[in-house]
């Protein structure tokens, strides 16, 4: 299931193992070792993992230098070799060319997301392929014949993504589809004579389209409103695949059959089914499930329909998986919430595993850190409420800790796996966190999903206030010495919180939130304006009658009810949460006597990319909370 959110959602996931809450009360605190910031971010995030065409490598992005750049990794093991060395702009690596050892990237000016696509080629030189100063660009695929590559672009029209073709012999584009509606392009057939063209409805709902090139023929594939996203054709364009929500709680797997209009289940599972391919030999099915907020993987043979046996990695989760061309390698990333996820090589027809990449700090050690537990609890209506509790190892009935209510990005986000420095770093210092998945998260199911949609800073605000008095109950935790974090749209709750809910948390951190909703939507970037009118039926319109609510759910104006302490953080490039936001949230709140602190970078956007600012931001964020919540009586409220 998709949901377009007006804001990303910070970049900080969390692993899942289901569990009853009562599984989490402990009676004897343990001695851990405790951790610098710069020790915790001496960790390494790799992502990606192209093959080369001759298969020896792996083309990688890492962020080991202190920004992400590009290597490559042989795929028997050994040392990294940098093909980019930026320390200002981080550089993302797409992929090795189809048949040579030139590399597609993608680049842009320090988080304001105007991405450009470039080519590094194997004198070393490089070559921007996408010159047009303020459009974006974004890679759609490879064509079969290995010929060209794919790319959309809104150098026409700043609210439109086009889609393009670029020859890889001369670089030269070709307009293949002006997009003229505000359609997302989703699937481009391997023959290029078809395309599957998705139109949002709502941030819940959208219909799909299959587009004949040649006759300019659009046939809706989708029967009645519902979620529906295309997957991929079938190599002989006979079928389109997608995911649909029709009839059901979760995404399931259809196939449109394009000769006849004809519709068929492929697969359904008991939790959204986020993606599904078939390899490009077509030996492989490879589908990816949200399964209560971790990934699970399902690899099964096309030929037989039976599973692929996979390594077992103990308590640790296959994340992502991707093949080589003949299909003869698969690489895998593999990690959990007390571990950063590493990249391993295994050779299907041998069995042999190669682990690539050692990502946790050497000085680490990950019995010091703290795995994760799904718990649930009941809201102010009933609801169950998913959320994801992270205890320090220290805490104890008799050794209380404070803890945080973190929220995450979205609105229709999900906490979810995945390793954080962060939460890391608090919970090795002795804060619990408890990761909230509010109704209108995603990945529990349609209804749960809607149901913040012209609710935002009510009912998903007293889900974390409910969230906050599941804490209290737990016999680890300080109950007076809660606080709440997030960023992006979790910052807006965050401001909410103290501003509509002033007595319930004790301190609140605020990345890069929303406070002025109005100016927001007003503001969105131009190419957004394909599902700006999602956006204005889930969260309302400015523009209209729809203020009067958007201004009374805005935080800005009711910055005379914060009486608790505060924190800012904020990139200065941010093109969805302005500066401004964040300037004038602060200027609000200082009025009122309150203690207020206010990070800005001028070399960040929408999330914190490079190290050198990461650590600043997170240890002052732990200054703060020592400072205001751990040591409260300093501060009397």
């Amino acid at each position: 299931m998709k949901k377009l959110s007006i804001l990303c959602m910070l970049c900080v996931f969390f692993i899942s193992c289901k569990d009853d809450a009562k599984s989490t009360k402990k009676d004897t605190a343990q001695s851990v070792k405790q951790y610098t910031i710069e020790q915790f971010m001496d960790n390494e995030s790799v992502s990606g993992g192209s093959f080369s065409p001759d298969k020896s490598k792996l083309l990688v992005t890492s962020n080991r230098s202190g920004i992400f750049n590009m290597y490559t990794i042989p795929t028997s093991g050994g040392e990294y070799t940098p093909i980019t060395q930026s320390d200002s702009a981080s550089v993302y690596g797409v992929s090795f060319f189809p048949e040579d050892e030139r590399i597609l990237y993608r680049m842009d000016n320090n988080g304001d997301e105007i991405f450009h696509l470039f080519v590094k080629n194997t004198d070393g030189s490089s070559k921007e392929l996408t010159t047009t100063a303020d459009a974006r660009a974004s890679f759609a695929g490879w064509a079969k014949d290995k010929k060209s590559f794919f790319y959309q672009s809104n150098e026409r029209d700043k609210r439109f993504m086009d889609l393009y073709e670029m020859d890889i012999a001369t670089f030269t584009p070709k307009l293949m589809y002006t997009n003229e509606e505000g359609y997302s392009i989703e699937s481009i057939s391997d023959d290029k004579s078809h395309l599957a063209l998705g139109k949002s409805l709502n941030t819940n709902d959208s219909d799909l389209f299959l587009y004949n090139v040649a006759t300019k023929k659009m046939t809706k594939v989708n029967e009645q409103q519902s979620a529906n996203s295309a997957q991929e054709f079938s190599s002989d364009t006979s079928a389109l695949f997608y995911t649909t929500d029709a009839d059901a709680e979760f995404a399931y797997l259809m196939k449109y059959n394009i000769a006849d209009g004809t519709r068929e289940k492929v697969l359904e599972k008991s939790w959204d089914i986020m993606g599904s391919y078939i390899t490009e030999e077509g030996t492989y099915r490879v589908t990816y499930i949200n399964e209560d907020a971790k990934n699970a993987i399902e690899i099964t043979k096309t030929a037989s329909g039976e599973n692929l046996a996979l390594p077992d990695f103990g308590n640790k989760s296959i994340t992502s998986v991707g093949f080589s061309r003949d299909e003869s390698m698969m690489r895998m990333y593999v990690g959990g919430s007390n571990m950063p996820s590493n990249l391993y090589v295994y050779d299907l027809k041998s069995k042999k595993l190669t682990q690539l990449t050692n990502t946790l700090n050497d000085e680490v050690n990950p019995d010091d850190l703290v795995s994760a537990k799904v718990i649930r609890y009941k809201s102010f209506d009933d609801t169950e409420i998913p959320a994801i509790y992270y205890l320090p190892k220290q805490a104890s009935a008799t050794n209380k800790v404070p803890a945080m209510v973190w929220v995450h990005g979205g609105p229709g986000g999900q906490s979810r796996q995945s390793f954080s420095s962060l939460v890391q770093y608090l919970t090795n210092h002795g804060y619990a966190i408890l990761a909230v998945n509010n109704r209108g998260s995603s990945g529990y199911g349609k209804t749960f999903y809607q149901m913040d949609d012209l609710n935002h800073g009510e009912g998903d605000l007293q889900d974390c206030v409910e969230g906050k008095n599941w804490l209290t109950q737990q016999p680890e935790i300080d109950a007076d010495k809660i606080g709440i974090i997030g960023g992006s749209y979790g910052g807006y709750m965050t401001m909410a919180a103290l501003t509509y809910t002033p007595e319930e948390f004790k301190v609140g951190v605020n990345i890069f939130g929303v406070t002025n909703w109005i100016r927001t939507l007003r503001s969105i970037p131009p190419w957004w304006e394909s599902f700006k009118e999602s956006l204005y039926k889930e969260l309302g319109n400015p523009n209209t009658k729809d203020s009067v609510r958007l201004k009374r759910i805005s935080p800005l104006f009711h910055t005379d009810k914060v009486t608790k302490p505060l924190m800012v953080l904020q990139g200065a490039k941010d093109p969805r949460v302005l500066q401004v936001e964040s300037d004038e949230i602060v200027a609000g709140v200082k009025k009122n006597g309150v203690p207020v602190e206010y990070v800005l970078f001028e070399d960040e956007g929408h999330g914190f990319v490079k190290k050198e600012n990461q650590i600043e931001a997170y240890s002052k964020i732990l200054l703060f909370l020592d400072e205001y919540l751990k040591k409260k009586e300093k501060f009397k409220d």
